[in-house]
């Protein structure tokens, strides 16, 4: 097979399990094996060291187990010292490269995120971050082509890591509080999917002092018998705002599966995601270093950046992808120009005090320490957002092309509307746009804005209009039709039937 299709951007994802129509596994003993070498050529290329110590940790997967003994066995037989820290977070992975007392050479955390239950796959850490898309290719060029290392069979053993990591994420919270049970007295509310979050409610929320009464899910299940572990999710969301209104809950949490990205619910039953949460985050941070900028990414709110521009800060609207909006925030940093925080609509938050580590258990910590805080100076979360101005509606359409060599079709799209858009009556090209065309529309024109850009890794366009005003997202998107009903090789039949 082909290596280099499991690569998806910084990640290596694939299938590990049979059970959906179509989707056979690729992600086999002698693959898996493969990766593991290739990983070992890589860090001793970038490393130079003859001994090297390496951490590797894995989400509930009902594949995590095989895949991490295949995995870690290819990579002591390639010569490196592999700890085994069975289940864990991505975010806690990294980390382990950087704390006191551990301070891995790398690291590999086996997981797909909020993918089905058949997926599975790799992500790479060393004390520097995420590997790059280049690191990746090369990992899996190394795989494919049989490289070896020439080093003498290492060592594999067991070891714990998640203790340590929520420790540092509980003392994180009362030395920002001044208190060793900030958290007595409030009702929080978990939802775990059934990923590898639930850690949070005993080992960080329970020892602060809070009520978790009512918590779902926290028990590792790889068939997420419940709903996917996704705060983008509306199943999830459903489920945990749920459980704040039956608890009467002060907070209400949830976490993608391996707790890179999380959502919340506030008392009011109100959800905290997307243009949301990164709102709530920048007001926090512009009070904590003013005139910071926010890097996002491209489908966020007009609404928002005005939040951020009347808060003091620059709003630096960037590409989807959380690597790319990351990259980008700490690129501002070298600069010379503050960026305290780099996130995107998914959820994926990256703060510079953090290693810029998109990290959802470090999210909802801030979030704690501004609950706590809040308490004893008399404010609410709900009052730090109620200025953000949310349009009256939003939509998104996905709409594939039917070519297998998508990119130049889609390009010459969106190259033909911004063209067609310099002309448009109630048109105006959004400036600083880093990622497909961006046009804001007046009131006589739909009063909203839509975004037309192309998939990082699939064959499609994917369009995000919002309005507001109620029928504005129709209006505009009947503006829209017109122009794209001339692309045969574009499945547009969502967006014309909605315009309709």
């Amino acid at each position: 097979m082909d290596y280099k299709k499991l690569q998806n951007g910084s990640d290596i994802r694939g299938v590990a399990l049979e059970g959906i129509e179509g989707q056979h596994v690729n992600l086999t003993e002698q693959v898996c094996k493969d990766i593991g070498r290739g990983f070992a050529v890589w860090i001793k290329n970038k490393t130079g060291k003859d001994k090297i110590r390496v951490a590797v940790g894995r989400d509930s997967r009902l594949s995590g187990e095989a895949l991490c003994g295949w995995i870690c066995s290819a990579m002591v037989e390639a010569g490196l010292d592999v700890t085994d820290f069975k289940m864990a977070s991505t975010p806690a992975m990294f980390m382990s490269t950087v704390t006191e007392g551990y301070a891995f050479d790398g690291s590999v955390m086996i997981t797909a995120s909020h993918l089905p239950f058949n997926r599975n796959g790799f992500k790479f850490f060393t004390a520097n971050g995420g590997l790059e898309k280049e690191d990746i290719k090369a990992i899996l060029t190394y795989a494919e082509n049989g490289d070896t290392t020439g080093l003498e069979k290492g060592s594999l053993t067991d070891g714990e890591f998640m203790d340590t990591y929520s420790k540092i994420l509980a003392d994180k919270i009362r030395k920002a509080t001044g208190e060793d049970m900030p958290l007595k007295g409030f009702k929080i509310v978990v939802d775990a999917g059934n990923g590898a979050g639930g850690f949070y409610v005993d080992k960080v929320l329970k020892p602060l002092g809070a009520d978790t009464t009512g918590s779902r899910y926290l028990e590792p299940d790889g068939s997420f018998p419940n709903h996917i572990p996704n705060p983008e999710n509306k199943e999830a969301m459903e489920s945990i705002t749920e459980a704040v209104k039956e608890q009467n809950a002060d907070l209400g949490i949830i976490f993608d599966t391996d707790v890179d990205r999380a959502g919340a619910v506030l008392s009011d039953a109100s959800e905290l995601n997307r243009n949301r949460i990164i709102a709530m985050l920048s007001a926090i941070l512009l009070r904590e270093h003013p005139g910071t900028t926010i890097v996002t990414d491209s489908i966020t709110s007009t609404g928002l950046a005005k939040f951020i521009e009347e808060k003091g800060g620059i709003h630096h609207r960037f590409k989807r992808g959380y690597r790319n909006v990351i990259n980008e925030s700490i690129k501002l940093n070298n600069a010379g120009q503050d960026s305290q925080l780099a996130i995107e609509t998914s959820g994926h938050g990256a703060f510079k005090e953090n290693y810029f580590l998109d990290d959802g258990a470090y999210i909802v910590t801030k979030l704690l320490i501004e609950l706590a805080r809040g308490k004893k100076e008399g404010y609410t979360l709900e009052s730090i957002i109620a200025t953000l101005e949310e349009p009256a509606e939003s939509v998104e359409f996905r709409m594939n092309i039917l070519l297998d060599e998508f990119k130049e079709y889609g390009q010459k799209v969106i190259l033909d509307l911004n063209a067609y858009a310099e002309g448009k009556e109630g048109w105006s090209l959004a400036p600083n746009n880093y990622e497909g065309v961006r046009v804001n529309l007046d009131k006589d024109h739909g009063n909203g804005w839509f975004l037309l850009r192309l998939s990082l890794h699939d064959p499609l366009l994917p369009l995000n209009i919002e309005s507001n005003d109620n029928g504005g997202a129709k209006k505009i998107a009947g503006e829209l039709a017109t122009f794209i009903a001339n692309y045969d090789k574009l499945d547009a039949k969502s967006l014309l039937d909605y315009s309709k």
